[in-house]
């Protein structure tokens, strides 16, 4: 069995991806950073505001957004992490790190959803009165607030990103509940309008939580990336000067950014060297246009029996 460069870099632009990638996590790490910090900044405000309003909704809010910033500060640490280079420990580096920030995120937002949503419940059954006009200038200010978080958010393709948006996008519909409400209650006695927002806004969080649970998962357990086609990858490496067929295609991905592939390509009995520098320089070429950074090949001859076909069937 041959083994080529199993690490081999894409040799036109080596650096580029490197650098690319870099970017994508700089730009990640600062769009957090802003999250963070407005809301933390919010929190406050939010606090003294549902004292002096006498808005228990308010309050329960600022308790819900003091979770969301401990959130955003983890999120924020872990992409810094995130950029570390590749050690003896960490041999892939620490891409990871920024899809656990990601479940730990979740979960948090898990819970909180569920306080929130058995809060809102409760005051369904018992709706409590309070400052609409003060609740009314509140929610503008966090709509406003909020809304630039998840803006910057928004624009991220990490999952990590996604997470601590949806965090921001809950915290907005939060606000334009209360804002909604706010402006009913100044015209009409209706308290009980506000805890039915929340309940709404509390199950629509809780779905989106479970979605991104699922693609984190999918990241942590080495599924297959939803954005690779596996039959594009195969047909592309098949049309390859010299190979027979391939098994044991594994696709997987460190961060739901970053893409790794191992395969195994057959071709004739007693290819030349210079052939085969050629194939593995072709496939990784084609699989760089497919959105592969990382790719490990192994060259097989017709001839030999590969250990893993079993497994692989």
């Amino acid at each position: 069995m041959n083994t080529l460069n199993s690490t081999r870099p894409n040799q036109e632009h080596p650096v580029e991806h490197h650098h690319d990638h870099q970017h994508h996590s700089d730009v990640a790490g600062e769009n957090i950073a802003t999250a963070f910090f407005l809301n933390l900044f919010f929190c406050a405000i939010e606090a003294v505001g549902g004292f002096l309003t006498n808005s228990i909704a308010i309050m329960s809010d600022a308790l819900h957004d003091l979770g969301d910033s401990i959130s955003l500060g983890l999120a924020w640490y872990f992409q810094k992490v995130s950029k570390r280079k590749p050690d003896h420990t960490y041999t892939y580096g620490y891409k990871r790190f920024t899809i656990l920030s990601a479940f730990l995120n979740s979960v948090i937002l898990l819970t909180g959803s569920v306080f929130v949503l058995t809060e809102s419940i409760k005051r369904v059954f018992d709706p409590v009165q309070s400052n609409a006009r003060g609740m009314f200038i509140l929610a503008v200010l966090g709509v406003l607030v909020n809304g630039v978080a998840v803006v910057r958010l928004k624009k991220g393709d990490s999952l990590n990103e996604r997470v601590v948006s949806l965090h921001m996008l809950e915290d907005v519909l939060g606000w334009v509940a209360v804002l909604i409400g706010s402006l009913v209650m100044m015209v009409a006695d209706l308290p009980v309008l506000d805890p039915l927002l929340s309940v709404g806004i509390s199950i629509f969080i809780l779905y989106n939580v479970f979605n991104n649970l699922r693609s984190v998962f999918r990241v942590l357990l080495q599924g297959k990336p939803s954005d690779i086609d596996e039959e594009a990858v195969k047909k592309t490496l098949l049309a390859l000067p010299k190979v027979i067929d391939l098994h044991d295609l594994h696709i997987w991905s460190m961060d739901n950014e970053y893409m790794i592939l191992t395969v195994h390509l057959v071709v004739a009995v007693n290819i030349k060297t210079t052939e085969q520098q050629a194939l593995r320089a072709a496939a990784h070429d084609c699989l760089k246009k497919l959105n592969i950074q990382h790719a490990t090949i192994e060259i097989e001859e017709t001839s030999e029996t590969c250990e893993w076909c079993d497994a692989c069937d």
